[in-house]
């Protein structure tokens, strides 16, 4: 009978008559729906859904039930089912949820990530570019950000990673939840497993209340660990029993929490070098790997490059009030010429400097003060982007040590709330150092 429905109205239709079956035939074909009872020989209807997910994440399944199996259905939901049926089946009903099924499914064919409709209606910035290795990640992420998979994204400093990880939370079933994300390389090792599992009242010096850190924190959303090839040996254990148990505890706590986080990760170093080198955990490595996508460096996307500089621009016209700005053919060239080795990240940067300096309507190659591709090597470029390097050698270290040290005694001191003998002990400072260092700095107030 359903048979006949759906070949009516268009459909072209596989049967199969048992569970065992329906699983093998997802695994060989490519279909738009599956339609499917609960109660089957062979294997029963969670298998085949199970199957059909495996198969196709973004694959709608449709089950159908019989009066008192309906709590089985709505379980079937919850694992990914698209909707259910009850028995009787109303023939008209079943189109119009298959219909619906199947639009649902084009839409996520579809490579909306590159869509500025798509951007606009979820609310963080639109991935701009046409490039082969650009719309295969994109891809990628749409087929992966549907499930519950654990993501890698990898990638050189620069390149918009953590963009790509609010796009998969966004088109995740948790994007009603949290979006948190937390730099680990940007934190001192100290401080680290506090933020990333929060602590308990008196766990330390300075800790007079309990504090949930960012895991707990992205309960039911996503947790973003950006850099995760810096997370030190014994944090790299503690985040293994979080995927593998979703259970932690807060530091200086006894009791075992439970979560239901998703975790997204990425890293800009190469992680089966440091797995081989015994410097990154294997099974922490698999774990996070079980979707790896590698997002492309601006290099090789240079036919995205003047389309993002023009987005770019765009925004600053925009934000400085000067709808005239535009780029003249000799900075259009440059910006094509360079090879951005500071990724999308430096592209942005080098055009907000050109609309801010430049003084009338059009942008020249002085303005966008771009280095020559062939000189100075990019790791020169990316610390020079961050520290004033001018002067002798004695001028611009001191310049530069006063600035690591001042972000470092701060975050400390915030996170010790305010006191310093805790701030030294996060620091692995002596106490009297510390204090003359707040002095020097002027951070005593």
């Amino acid at each position: 009978m359903l048979r006949t429905t759906l070949t009516a109205a268009g459909y072209t239709v596989e049967e199969t008559g048992d569970g065992g079956r329906a699983v093998a035939a997802l695994s060989e074909g490519r279909f738009s729906a599956v339609v499917t009872d609960l109660k089957l020989p062979g294997a029963d209807g969670h298998a085949v859904l199970r199957a059909a997910i495996e198969a196709d994440p973004n694959l709608p399944v449709i089950v159908m039930t019989a009066y008192g199996t309906v709590e089985d259905a709505v379980g079937a939901m919850k694992h990914g089912a698209f909707d259910f049926l009850p028995k009787p089946v109303d023939p008209d009903h079943l189109l119009l949820l298959l219909g619906r099924a199947v639009e649902r499914r084009a839409l996520l064919e579809e490579n909306l990530l590159l869509k500025k409709e798509f951007a606009e209606r979820i609310g963080f910035p639109r991935i701009i570019g046409e490039a082969k290795a650009l719309v295969e990640a994109t891809r990628q992420i749409q087929k992966a950000a549907p499930t519950g998979a654990t993501i890698l994204l990898l990638g050189e400093s620069g390149t918009g990673k953590e963009l790509f990880a609010r796009a998969i939370h966004q088109l995740s079933p948790r994007k009603g939840g949290p979006f948190v994300a937390i730099n680990c390389a940007a934190i001192p090792e100290t401080l680290l497993e506090s933020e990333l599992f929060g602590h308990e009242r008196g766990a330390f010096t300075g800790a007079t209340a309990m504090k949930p850190g960012k895991v707990e924190l992205a309960e039911r959303g996503t947790l973003f660990l950006d850099e995760i090839g810096d997370l030190s040996a014994p944090l790299q254990a503690k985040l293994l029993r979080v995927l593998q148990d979703r259970t932690f505890e807060r530091v200086g706590g006894t009791k075992t929490l439970r979560i239901d986080t998703r975790v997204v990760a990425a890293t800009n170093r190469d992680l089966g070098a440091a797995v081989a080198e015994r410097r990154f955990r294997e099974d922490l490595y698999f774990r996070l790997a079980v979707v790896s996508i590698e997002i492309p460096p601006l290099r090789e996307r240079e036919a995205d490059v003047v389309a993002l500089a023009e987005h770019f621009l765009d925004v600053f016209r925009r934000e400085l009030g000067r709808e005239s700005l535009r780029f003249g053919p000799g900075a259009t060239e440059a910006i094509r010429a360079h090879r951005w080795p500071g990724n999308v990240r430096e592209l942005e940067n080098a055009i907000e400097r050109a609309a801010i300096l430049c003084e009338a309507d059009v942008i020249e190659p002085r303005h966008l003060a771009l280095a020559a591709s062939s000189g100075g090597s990019s790791d020169h470029q990316a610390i020079s982007r961050v520290f004033d390097l001018s002067g002798g050698l004695d001028a611009a270290t001191a310049r530069v040590q006063d600035r690591v040290e001042r972000v470092l005694i701060e975050r400390a001191l915030e996170h010790a709330g305010g006191n310093k003998a805790r701030a030294a002990e996060l620091l692995e400072v002596n106490y009297k150092r510390l204090l003359a260092r707040i002095k020097e700095l002027g951070l005593e107030d």
